[in-house]
């Protein structure tokens, strides 16, 4: 099947008109879409035309806060993909860039069905995919065409390589004077560790993350997601916001945003450095504990399972202690304050976790919420899926996968209630628009698209 096919559907009737940040019809009076016969013959794939034209109108929202913005995305895997991925949501027109044999490496990332990651569908979608190999002359020639049509260009290779491939920010502005670099790098663009590999794992540990993490008298260890790739994405996609507003509010000029993962990281650490500069404080791991926040921790309960009590603040403890039938810590002076619970800590977590291990986690629940204590189960994917808040906040969103599969998809937040970002369409086949961008962008022809794609540079 025409690859376009594969994502053109989801495009046909919002492109009668031009709307800011999208295509417009072209003069010849050809739709920038598949063709009707194309958008029929994927929609049998589907299971029918009729419900495939249903879930077109639920993939139509409205243009987003960031409609009319141009992103070429260059990066791979998570870091950069997860910044262009949350702009793409709020209506950027991303370009996304791939290698042409096997596209992003996420693309066969963990869970695969019928050929592709489910993680991809999230990450690469309302994106247009193309295949482009920078490694060569022709492809940084083509890359180069395409920053003098963007706003931002987005990486997240080793500092260095944008520059052996003459796509460098001194080269980029020479094309495009207003054009914004986002880099995204273990390290960052400078100092004596720049050049080293930096992925995420190895970012948390350096920025100080997992040395606060696990139990005390355990190595550290690591949250099973790669955190510090999607706070690097999010710094990066805040520092794209900021560097736009500054260019197109303020009059100002384009600029290089230079991410590191470790300092992302960082970002996160809380107090910990003045803490240790000034008085000689070292954070350490305390396992289900928050250190020097108390009392604040997971515990068992009678059924097996864990909750979460955040009772730090005052009267909150009071709340608890009272409705565990504690009154006597409830009233008790020592615990009054923060800095004398956190003096005494076991002997609280001690009293908490004999009243929770003699009820049951949805019991202990129910009595804490009924106190306003806050609290809650601590719930895998399975849970979540079911939870009947997530449903009423809109969380999930149901698409269909090319073979015409439902799946979950989370929705993006924030949620904006002026301009709310949306799903066009999940992520497309490697690809997808080639023709879209190179003949329409780029003005290629047909031949020449059939010649670069024989040579292996799209």
């Amino acid at each position: 099947m025409d690859p376009d096919a594969a994502t053109g559907w989801s495009r046909a009737k919002s492109e009668d008109k031009e709307i800011p940040g999208r295509f417009a019809p072209r003069n010849d009076g050809r739709r920038m879409t598949a063709s009707a016969e194309q958008i029929q013959s994927f929609a049998g794939e589907l299971g029918g035309k009729q419900k495939h034209m249903s879930a077109h109108e639920k993939l139509s929202p409205g243009p987003g806060p960031l409609a009319g913005i141009k992103v070429l995305e260059l990066g791979q895997a998570i870091a950069g993909p997860f910044a262009a991925a949350f702009l793409a949501w709020f209506g950027a027109e991303v370009i996304k860039a791939e290698p042409p044999e096997n596209g992003d490496p996420l693309r066969n990332w963990r869970v695969v069905y019928e050929g592709t990651s489910l993680w991809w569908y999230s990450m690469a979608r309302n994106k247009k995919c193309v295949t482009l190999n920078l490694r060569v002359q022709e492809g940084q020639r083509i890359a180069r065409e395409l920053t003098k049509r963007v706003d931002v260009v987005l990486e997240n290779f080793r500092p260095g390589t944008l520059e052996k491939w003459g796509l460098g920010y001194e080269e980029l502005k020479k094309e495009n004077s207003r054009i914004i670099l986002a880099r995204i790098s273990g390290y960052g663009q400078s100092g004596r560790n720049a050049q080293k590999p930096g992925f995420a794992a190895v970012a948390e540990a350096f920025g100080g993350l997992r040395y606060v993490t696990g139990e005390p008298d355990r190595p550290p260890v690591r949250p099973n997601l790669s955190l510090g790739d999607s706070v690097a994405g999010l710094h990066a996609a805040l520092g794209i916001s900021m560097a736009l507003y500054h260019r197109d509010a303020r009059g100002g000029s384009g600029q290089v945003i230079d991410v590191a993962l470790y300092e992302s990281v960082l970002n996160l650490m809380e107090g910990t450095i003045p803490e240790f500069d000034l008085a000689g404080v070292k954070r350490e791991r305390a396992g289900m504990r928050l250190t020097g926040i108390v009392p604040s921790g997971t515990y068992l309960c009678a059924d097996g399972a864990y909750i979460v009590i955040g009772a730090n603040g005052d009267s909150i403890f009071r709340r608890l202690m009272t409705a565990m039938g504690r009154e006597d810590l409830a009233n008790d002076a020592r615990l009054a304050q923060n800095d004398g619970r956190s003096r005494h800590v076991d002997e609280i977590d001690v009293a908490i976790s004999a009243w929770t291990n003699r009820h049951h986690s949805r019991e202990a629940i129910r009595l804490l919420e009924k106190a306003d204590v806050p609290s809650g189960p601590i719930y895998s994917a399975a849970e979540m899926v079911e939870d009947a808040h997530y449903r009423e906040r809109g969380v999930y969103e149901e698409v269909k996968l090319p073979g015409g599969q439902s799946v979950k998809l989370p929705t993006v937040a924030p949620k904006l209630t002026g301009t709310p970002g949306g799903l066009r369409w999940i992520g497309p086949p490697l690809g997808a628009h080639n023709n879209e961008v190179y003949r329409d962008w780029l003005g290629l022809p047909a031949a020449e698209l059939a010649r670069l794609k024989a040579e292996g540079v799209i």
